[in-house]
């Protein structure tokens, strides 16, 4: 077979696959790409959390863990009821919840795994401040997992693997000549640029807009939310990489944001009354 009619075949054939992989995102409905088994992220998320219980240090804070237990447990309860009221099914519907307290104060982060394993580091304690400033934090990372946004980057990373080895094959091997003649992986760095990078911001402008929405259901407060990322600001000052090297949005970009968001979540996303 020449080149062009494998290059015709298995250009069809991938197509056909996309189209049959299509889905959307919970309540921006942007369309994404799912070629990954969720059950299969999910149980081997389970198996990670279960190695990162024994690794690191779990915090003896157990106020602060009860309260990101109840945190958390307001906004499963708020998110399921949002889409059984909304009539649409319950992206958390497979989900095995659950929460740890890391003990780290040089960690200013927080997690959500696929399936709902989530772990707070005790160093962005200095940056939540209070319960609202904690929901804001906890529910961008819940977003991410309710929006399936390591489904999508799985199934991305694979198809641009094999995209890649496609178009190398089709070129008699041109893209494999400028690893070579560069000493470096050029194209794979091109991709992340030029793909996965601007991808995974639109990702984390997604998390932070619905993470607002789910806080907001579950009654706290999401004008804390920019001012979350104005002391996350403070303290990264100097140290973020230009937004196109970033799979993060700036921080100016992301408060804007924030704040064009807020009124009109507020008012179209009330606290719900759960029976």
């Amino acid at each position: 077979m020449n080149r062009r009619k494998f290059l015709s075949y298995v250009g069809c054939g991938c197509c056909g696959f996309i189209l049959n992989s299509c889905a959307t995102a919970p309540i921006t409905e942007r369309k994404q790409l799912k070629i990954i088994p969720e059950a299969k992220l999910n149980a081997q998320a389970a198996q990670i959390y279960e190695k990162i219980k024994k690794k690191e240090k779990l915090s003896k804070d157990i106020k602060t863990l009860d309260l990101i237990k109840s945190i958390g447990k307001k906004m499963e309860n708020s998110i399921g009821e949002y889409f059984y009221q909304a009539k649409l099914d319950d992206p958390t519907k497979f989900f095995d919840w659950e929460y740890i307290l890391i003990e780290n104060k040089k960690v200013r982060n927080a997690w959500c795994m696929p399936g709902g394993k989530i772990a707070v580091y005790t160093g962005i304690l200095d940056v939540t401040k209070n319960k609202d400033g904690l929901a804001a934090v906890m529910g961008h990372e819940i977003a991410h997992a309710v929006a399936k946004h390591s489904v999508e980057r799985a199934s991305r990373g694979t198809l641009l693997n094999v995209g890649t080895k496609i178009i190398d094959i089709a070129s008699g091997g041109i893209l494999s000549d400028i690893n070579r003649t560069t000493g470096m992986d050029t194209v794979g760095l091109l991709s992340q640029l030029g793909i996965m990078n601007p991808f995974n911001r639109k990702q984390e402008s997604e998390a932070d807009y619905l993470g607002m929405i789910f806080s907001s259901l579950s009654g706290y407060d999401i004008r804390e939310t920019s001012k979350i990322w104005e002391r996350m600001k403070e303290y990264n000052k100097g140290k973020a990489p230009p937004e196109f090297m970033s799979t993060h949005p700036s921080a100016e970009n992301r408060i804007r944001k924030i704040n064009e968001w807020e009124n009109e979540i507020i008012l179209e996303y009330p606290p719900l009354k759960i029976s």
